[in-house]
């Protein structure tokens, strides 16, 4: 299910002042041959800013800097403003498709190289398409900016010549798995293709979504593709943005070096803006394979940048953003809905507006009544509309949001490309406050009747198979045939190259600066006399305050018969205090722009807090609060556990969690460890009110609790801050029994019924050991490395790059305090299920008896070695590491212990741990997938099948 956390506030650039400087001063020519310096931006005293400077270079290219030298990192993204709107009738999912084919290679770069490359430099990558632009980015250790520049180069302007007729056909297979798994296989997975074609007429640029459709893949070929790119992938269609701990003249050099000789492109003019025009209401019907029926309803609106944007956002935010919005509290807190909510999607060339609202499962998801109820609550808003105190919560907000952006390079640049690309502008932050600011209670009722009030809609009604009565009303609209153009073969001939003339050897790829040293946070420590421990780091780049409090309350102490008791106590405790209702907690939060969360997991239920470092007192009240004086009230508890009730039906629909149950469920049978991770059906129906004040009482203690701080501000203001925790008393949590687990006898192939699924989850799994930090489980995730633990391991290279099964597959190690497993998975075709697993057993056993080469050995100790110069740079980060070391005891050096195990483990040691741990024949075959047509062809593997039913 897409998730519906478009916020109203959501900023996308960040502000600071324009230098007033004479560009041509003589100062100026000390610029590379060729840049042009457009504006510098100064960061401002008390203000979320981003210091920044801009430059073009003659062949159009835009480069914008960004220096932070807070961490030895830098973050480099090429942004080009070609999305699938820019595509043709006839050739939709082009522009990701494309992304799929900068990954392969360029003329200096060989295949698959890119990927290894930035990984053995401790890096990671990735590019994404929209609707409207498209993004390469890599985050590295700052010393190997010259390296990322030679790579982002070679495949602007000399990419072509390595795009084969092969490369093409494997990556149109990946394209092919990747909509399967994430459209086709997943529930609610077309609703947006349905939208979009009932929204936009046929031909409009946002009628077709961004994957693109099947048909208009298999009828292209490679120089179809290669068409594209020469037409949209110049440098005058590019920003070039870098961040981090870069020296801005070098940097220059290498930027004019490597990008300066590559030609320009053709002229890029601006898409005109189209908004959606509706003429009539519509009415669509998708039938799925879901138990909860939905009803999305959408009107247009105008495109991103308008001047009713803000207002628009501003409504979206009343209706349906929280616990003081109106469908929240007319449907959702009334038990009519499941989940509701408003949003509005803009892009920039249409934006739309949307509610939305979730049925029950079972005979109670009719969607007619629902719909009246949302048309009566829009009828309601027209009454009361919105007022100045929940504007005020929505400025504060937009205000936190402003700060807490500055926390990663990443972010930073991401939002510099992001505004230049589309509005010319990297600054918009203070505009984009003042434009917040601005919105007023006569604006959005304005807004309101402007574009919904008596507005035509597209209503469309999500209903599962064969129960098209629970529909809002029967479809008025079903999506014509497409009327697609002749396909003219694009030929040989057609392909202007534009080949860059350079003076140096682009085949020499440029050598590493010393490596980086990345410093561990400094550490201080708190034990309280209640039995409580601190952990804290200060960290001043931002003035801001991530803190958790981990309680011993995880659902591992869920007594049998219980499961899922901890998840709704946490739950419960988010449902208002005996002094405040939970609307009044959270708009006491929004108007100081933080954040609490409350989440069980396994061993412990962390109370998560984000904060301001100014207005952490008043945030640390309200979670005293919460975690003091929790109202506990029965209606509240009916209703959350009727939620989380169908929260389960929802969750369990998704393959993947089906899968992870199998394994659970067949690793650890007879234990406490099979159980659900959220608990089953039955045991949360059986639970009661006195259950969770128990569990409350006796898990909710200082004892064995854990703190971890990061944030802008001293131990000990930190530790006088906390006053109330140190003054809390509890008694020691009951000890858990140890449990014993059983040897899995006998491979067997367990097969999960998902009827009439495209794709199949296909998993290797075996029991492992308990987590360790620099023992047997850390060294045998290096063995695993190359064989699936990375883009380039053999596993994945084979099912997804040469064989088109995946779009991923991979290899990990889940262990906690008691078990641990060894897991391999990949959702494929379903076609492809044998021989998935065919290839999966081949993999292992090669791995296990032939162990790693050398040259994977060496791959290994650089891509892991430098990966510590990105784990300290956000203060998530660093809260997670912290909580690492609290949660298993570990050395405050352990990653430092770890760098020198990879630097010094021995071959031998980690292929005898490969053998020992990664010979396929010890380990259990999952499948979840439509069981009726696959087990005749498991059947030809020999295997023993076992039907499995899911304990749910």
């Amino acid at each position: 299910m897409r998730k519906f956390l478009l916020g109203a506030v959501s900023l996308t650039a960040l502000f600071g002042c324009t230098s007033n400087l004479d560009y041509s001063a003589p100062f100026f020519s000390s610029l590379p041959h060729g840049v042009k310096l457009v504006e510098e931006v100064d960061s401002v005293a008390g203000k979320a800013t981003i210091p920044y400077s801009k430059y073009t270079l003659d062949n159009g290219l835009t480069v914008i800097l960004s220096p932070d030298h807070s961490d030895p990192l830098v973050h480099v993204d090429v942004t080009y403003h070609v999305g699938s709107a820019r595509e043709d009738i006839g050739k939709s999912g082009f522009a990701h498709f494309f992304e799929h084919m900068m990954f392969q290679g360029s003329e200096h770069v060989g295949d698959q190289e890119h990927f290894r490359l930035i990984t053995e430099a401790g890096g990671s990558l990735n590019g994404t398409t929209n609707r409207d632009r498209t993004n390469y980015f890599e985050t590295v250790p700052a010393n190997q900016l010259e390296k990322m520049l030679w790579l982002e180069s070679d495949r602007m302007g000399f990419l072509l010549d390595a795009v084969s007729q092969r490369k093409f056909e494997i990556q149109r297979d990946t394209v092919k798995n990747e909509r399967a798994q994430n459209y086709d296989n997943r529930p609610y997975g077309l609703m947006w293709e349905r939208m979009g074609e009932a929204m936009y007429p046929e031909g409009h640029p946002y009628s077709w979504q961004t994957i693109g459709y099947i048909e208009d893949l298999n009828r292209v070929d490679v120089n179809d593709l290669k068409a594209f790119f020469l037409r949209w992938y110049g440098p005058n269609n590019a920003v070039l943005t870098i961040g981090g701990d870069i020296d801005v003249d070098q940097t220059l050099e290498w930027v004019s070096k490597y990008f300066g000789s590559i030609p320009r492109g053709p002229e890029v003019e601006q898409a005109p803006k189209q908004p959606a025009i509706l003429n009539e209401d519509k009415y669509i019907t998708l039938q799925d394979r879901i138990q909860q029926p939905m009803v999305l309803i959408g009107w247009p609106t105008q495109y991103s940048g308008h001047q009713d944007e803000m207002a628009l956002n501003a409504l979206a935010s009343s209706l349906g953003s929280g616990a003081n919005s109106l469908l929240y509290q007319k449907l959702v807190k009334t038990q009519k809905a499941v989940d509701a909510g408003a949003f509005q999607d803009c892009s920039e060339l249409a934006c739309n507006f949307y509610i939305y609202a979730m049925a029950p499962s079972g005979e109670k998801g009719q969607l007619k009544p629902l719909y009246q109820e949302m048309m009566q609550i829009l009828n309601g808003f027209e009454q009361q509309g919105i007022s100045q105190q929940r504007l005020d919560q929505i400025t504060g907000m937009s205000e936190s949001s402003a700060v807490f952006a500055l926390q990663s390079v990443k972010g930073k640049v991401s939002q510099l490309a992001a505004n230049q690309t589309f509005f010319g502008q990297p600054d918009r932050l203070q505009s984009q406050l003042e434009r917040i600011r601005a919105v007023t209670p006569e604006s959005v009722m304005a807004a309101y009747k402007k574009y919904i009030n008596g507005h035509h809609k597209v209503t469309l009604s999500v209903v599962p198979r064969g129960k098209l009565e629970m529909a809002v009303q029967p479809s008025n609209f079903t999506t014509p045939k497409r009327t697609l153009p002749e396909y003219q073969k694009v030929k040989d001939s057609d392909l202007v190259y534009r080949r860059p003339v350079d003076s140096f050897d682009r085949s020499i790829m440029p050598q590493v600066a010393e490596a980086v040293q990345a410093e561990m946070p400094q550490l201080y420590r708190v034990y309280f006399d209640n039995g409580a421990e601190l952990l804290g780091t200060v960290s001043d780049e931002t003035p801001t305050v991530q803190l958790d409090i981990r309680l011993p309350a995880g659902e591992r102490y869920a007594p049998s018969g219980k499961e899922g008791i901890a998840n709704l106590t946490a739950a419960m405790m988010q449902e208002g205090t005996q002094q405040s209702t939970l609307e009044e907690l959270q708009a006491r939060l929004d108007k100081l722009g933080s954040s609490v969360s409350i989440n069980a997991g396994n061993y412990t239920t962390t109370i998560s807090l984000a904060s301001l470092e100014k207005n952490l007192p008043q945030t640390l009240a309200i979670v005293n609060e919460v975690l003091f004086e929790p109202a506990f009230k029965e209606a509240d508890f009916a209703r959350v556990k009727k939620q989380m009730l169908e929260g389960m039906v929802y969750q369990h629909q998704q393959p993947s969690w089906l899968a992870s149950q199998a394994t659970r469920q067949v690793l650890f049978a007879g234990s406490i460890y099979q159980r659900p991770s959220d608990g089953s059906v039955e045991s949360i129906s059986n639970l009661t009110l006195q259950d969770v004040k128990d569990f409350y009482h006796k898990q909710y203690t200082p004892q064995g609790a854990q703190i971890v701080v990061v944030g802008d501000l001293s131990k000990n203001d930190i530790v006088a801050q906390l006053a109330s925790i140190e003054a809390w008393q509890g008694d020691v949590p009951p000890l858990l029994s140890p449990q014993l687990v059983r040897p899995v006898s006998g491979q067997a192939i367990y097969l999960v019924d998902k009827p009439g699924a495209p794709q199949s989850v296909v998993r290797m799994v075996r029991q492992g050991l308990p987590f360790d930090a620099t023992g047997e489980v850390y060294l045998t995730q290096l063995a695993n490395f190359n064989l699936a633990g990375n883009f380039n391991s053999r596993l994945n290279q084979n099912l997804r790059e040469e064989k088109g099964y995946t779009y991923g597959a991979s290899g990990y190690l889940a262990s906690n305090r008691e078990v641990g497993a060894v897991i391999f998975s990949a959702q494929v075709r379903a076609d492809a299920t044998v021989p998935s697993i065919i290839e999966m057993q081949k993999e292992l056993q090669q791995y296990s008896e032939q162990g790693m080469t050398d040259q994977e050995l060496s791959f290994m100790r650089l891509a892991v070695g430098q990966q510590d110069a990105l784990k300290y740079e956000t203060p998530s980060q660093k809260t997670q590491l912290l909580g690492s070391i609290l949660t298993f005891s570990l050395d405050e050096d352990y990653l430092q212990q770890r760098n020198k195990i990879v630097e010094t483990v021995n071959k031998d040691v980690l292929d005898a741990l490969a053998k020992k741990w990664f010979n396929p024949e010890d380990y259990q075959i999952v499948v979840v997938g439509d069981a009726k047509k696959l087990k005749p062809q498991l059947e030809s593997l020999q295997i023993p099948i076992k039907q499995l039913e899911i304990v749910q």
